[in-house]
């Protein structure tokens, strides 16, 4: 029986989503919510918000959609899984608990100092005078990081004091991706790639490196 299938968000990520959910013969009916003028091409895009969990739950459970695929992070860090999974509904992605590795930086450290996997020395700041006074003393360059979700724009690499003051008056004072904290981890040279795997629990399935 072909399935109904709800993809949230509207960005290049959904799109290919979409697009592969459409090549699929298993797959009779595609809303995306909100969705764009290009995934309009492929699927119904709805007019609701990606992170207005309790409208994208009503509207799944009285379209009575077979599985809902998650994009953005935002979704899924106010908990858009865990509260279609109490609803009985079949959704992918990551629970809140576990998106937490994703949508604060300073979580993910710890999680990673606690399990022994390498990672920059760092400290967090909630207070700019004293992330300032840190920085000052380290040398350059500094990665600066946003704790929370920011788009893709919460990582700064300052090349100096002047850099790092701008940044730091961005994050903690001016409040641009909203209130929170910063990490300051050390600069590391090198190569940089993706490694990410499907996982259930108790299988990996790795997928190739990318950049």
């Amino acid at each position: 029986m072909k399935k109904k299938v709800l993809v949230v968000g509207g960005g290049g990520r959904c799109h290919a989503i979409v697009d592969a959910l459409s090549r699929s013969e298993q797959v009779e009916k595609i809303w995306c919510a909100p969705g764009n003028a290009g995934i309009a091409t492929q699927a119904e895009c709805v007019p609701i918000a990606d992170t207005d969990v309790a409208a994208l739950r009503q509207f799944a459970l009285s379209h009575e959609v077979d599985l809902t695929v998650v994009g953005p992070e935002a979704a899924l860090a106010v908990g858009i899984v865990d509260e279609f999974r109490a609803a009985g509904l079949k959704i992918f992605g990551h629970t809140l608990s576990a998106t937490r590795i994703e949508s604060s930086k300073e979580f993910a450290k710890e999680l990673m100092e606690k399990y022994g996997i390498p990672t920059a020395a760092y400290r967090s700041f909630t207070r700019y005078e004293e992330a300032l006074d840190y920085v000052s003393s380290r040398p350059f360059p500094a990665v600066l990081k946003y704790d929370g979700l920011a788009a893709g724009k919460g990582v700064v690499i300052a090349a100096d004091l002047v850099e790092a003051e701008e940044a730091l008056k961005s994050m903690l004072v001016d409040d641009t991706f909203g209130q929170g904290k910063v990490v300051v981890e050390d600069y590391l040279e090198g190569p940089e790639f993706s490694f990410m795997c499907f996982v259930d629990g108790t299988r990996v399935w790795p997928m190739p490196l990318s950049q």
